[in-house]
C-alpha cells in the first residue's frame, strides 16, 4: 500500500496538473497536426491599421514601413499611429511618412496616459473602415499575415478578434535567444488552445478585430496592464469568439537585458492577475471561458508560485532538521552523520518529476521542430538547457514581485 504524507499527496496533485495539461495539449495536437498552420480562404476587405506609439523613435519607421508593404491593396489600408505624447523624435519620424504617403495619419494624444489602451482605443475611433489592427510601433508583421488573417471574419460572424503567431525579432543577446524559444512554443500552444475554442489573448505586435464589436464591448481598458488579454475575456463573455491563425507571422521586438525583460514580465503578471479578478464573476460560467479559459490561465500564472512555496517549506524543514539533529548529536556526544542516513532509493515523485522535465523537455522539442523558426534552428542545446532548467524556474518570482506590486498599487505600464 502507498504510503504518502500531506507534503507528498501535494506535490504528487502539483505534478499530476502539470502532466495534465502536457498530456491535453499532446491529445489536441495529434489528430490536427496536418491543420496547424491552414486558414480560411479570403477575400480583401478595408482595415484600419492603428499603432500606438511612445518614444519609438528607433522603431516606429520600420514598422510603418512593414505595414506600407503588406501584400495588401494599397487603396483598402489606412495606417493611424497614435502618439502619447512622445519626448522623443517619433512625431518627426512619424510626419515624414504622412507628407509621402496619403494612406497614413499621425493623431497626438492630449496628454501621456502611461499605457497602450488609451491611444489605441483614439485610433479605434477615428478609424474609417469596419475591421481594426493593432500593432505595436516595436513590430513588424509578415507581408502576408494580414492575408491570411482577414478571412476568419468572413468564415464566421461571431468571431471579434484574430491573433498570429508572434516571435522574437532578431536575438543579438542571450536572454533574446531564450524569448526566441518561448516565444515559439507559446505561439504553437495558442494554436493548440484555438482549436479548443479557447484563445485568451490577442497579442499587441499584432492582431485583427471588428470596429463594430470593439465598440460594443467598450473598447480596451486603460486600468488594465494587459488590455490584449482582458478584451478577449470580454469578447467571449459577450458571445463572440477569438482565433489564431499560426501561419501568420509578426515579429517584435524583445527586451535584450533582463533588468528590461523582468519590467515587462511583472507587467504581464500584473495585467494577468487584473484580468483575473475582474472576471472571477464568470468562473464556471459562459462557456468556455469560465469552464476553461479562467481556471487555465490561473493555473499558469500561479501554479509556478505554488510549487516555489512547496519547495521553500521543503528546503526550510530539511535545514531545521539537520541543525536541530546536529545540535542533539553534539550534546549527547553521538554520530553526528552515518552512512546509514544515505538514502538511494528513488520515490514515485523522484520518478514523476523526471517524467515530468523529460516530457516537457521533449514536447519543447517537438514544437520547434514543427515551427522551423529559423532563429532558433540550430536547437543550441545550451541555450535549450539554460531555458527549461533556469529561466522558466524565475517566473515565480517575478510573480511574488508583481502581487507585491499590485497590492501596494505600486506598479505602471
Amino acid at each position: 500500500m502507498l504510503n504518502l504524507s500531506f507534503i507528498d499527496g501535494v506535490f504528487l496533485f502539483y505534478m499530476f496538473i502539470g502532466l495534465y495539461m502536457l498530456s491535453l495539449f499532446v491529445f489536441i495536437l495529434i489528430p490536427n497536426k496536418k491543420s496547424l498552420f491552414s486558414y480560411p480562404k479570403s477575400r480583401p476587405e478595408p482595415v484600419s491599421i492603428v499603432i500606438p506609439c511612445y518614444n519609438e523613435s528607433e522603431t516606429i519607421g520600420k514598422t510603418i514601413e512593414s505595414l506600407l508593404f503588406l501584400d495588401y491593396p494599397e487603396d483598402m489600408i489606412e495606417i493611424i499611429v497614435v502618439d502619447d505624447k512622445s519626448t522623443d523624435n517619433s512625431v518627426k519620424i512619424i510626419e515624414q511618412y504622412t507628407k509621402k504617403y496619403g494612406n497614413v495619419r499621425l493623431m497626438i494624444n492630449k496628454r501621456n496616459s502611461g499605457g497602450a489602451a488609451e491611444p489605441t482605443n483614439i485610433g479605434v475611433k477615428a478609424a474609417k473602415y469596419d475591421y481594426i489592427a493593432v500593432t505595436d510601433a516595436d513590430s513588424s508583421p509578415q507581408a502576408d499575415a494580414l492575408k491570411k488573417m482577414i478571412g476568419f471574419f468572413q468564415e464566421d460572424n461571431k468571431v471579434a478578434a484574430v491573433t498570429c503567431a508572434v516571435l522574437a525579432k532578431g536575438a543579438r543577446t542571450f536572454i533574446q535567444r531564450l524569448q526566441s524559444i518561448e516565444y515559439v512554443v507559446i505561439a504553437f500552444g495558442r494554436k493548440l488552445l484555438d482549436l479548443i475554442d479557447s484563445v485568451y489573448v490577442t497579442p499587441g505586435p499584432f492582431a485583427l478585430y471588428r470596429k463594430k464589436t470593439l465598440i460594443e464591448v467598450g473598447l480596451f481598458d486603460p486600468k488594465n496592464l494587459t488590455q490584449d488579454i482582458e478584451i478577449v475575456w470580454r469578447f467571449i463573455a459577450h458571445g463572440y469568439k477569438a482565433r489564431m491563425c499560426l501561419a501568420a507571422k509578426v515579429y517584435s521586438e524583445t527586451p535584450s537585458k533582463f533588468r528590461m525583460w523582468w519590467k515587462q514580465r511583472i507587467r504581464w503578471n500584473i495585467g494577468g492577475t487584473q484580468s483575473i479578478i475582474k472576471h472571477k464573476k464568470y468562473l464556471f460560467k459562459k462557456g468556455m471561458l469560465g469552464a476553461f479559459i479562467i481556471p487555465y490561465f490561473s493555473l499558469s500564472l500561479f501554479l509556478g508560485l505554488f510549487g516555489l512555496g512547496m519547495f521553500t517549506y521543503l528546503f526550510i524543514r530539511r535545514i531545521l532538521y539537520y541543525y536541530l539533529s546536529t545540535q542533539y548529536s553534539i550534546y549527547a556526544q553521538t554520530a553526528i552523520f552515518t552512512l546509514q542516513d544515505l538514502s538511494f532509493t528513488p520515490s514515485i515523485l523522484n520518478f514523476l518529476g523526471a517524467a515530468m522535465f523529460i516530457l516537457g523537455a521533449g514536447f519543447t522539442m517537438l514544437v520547434i521542430g514543427i515551427m522551423k523558426e529559423p532563429s532558433i534552428k540550430n536547437k543550441n542545446i545550451f541555450n535549450l538547457l539554460f531555458y527549461w532548467l533556469v529561466y522558466l524556474t524565475i517566473y515565480p518570482f517575478i510573480m511574488i514581485v508583481a502581487l507585491y506590486k499590485l497590492t501596494t498599487k505600486k506598479y505602471t505600464w
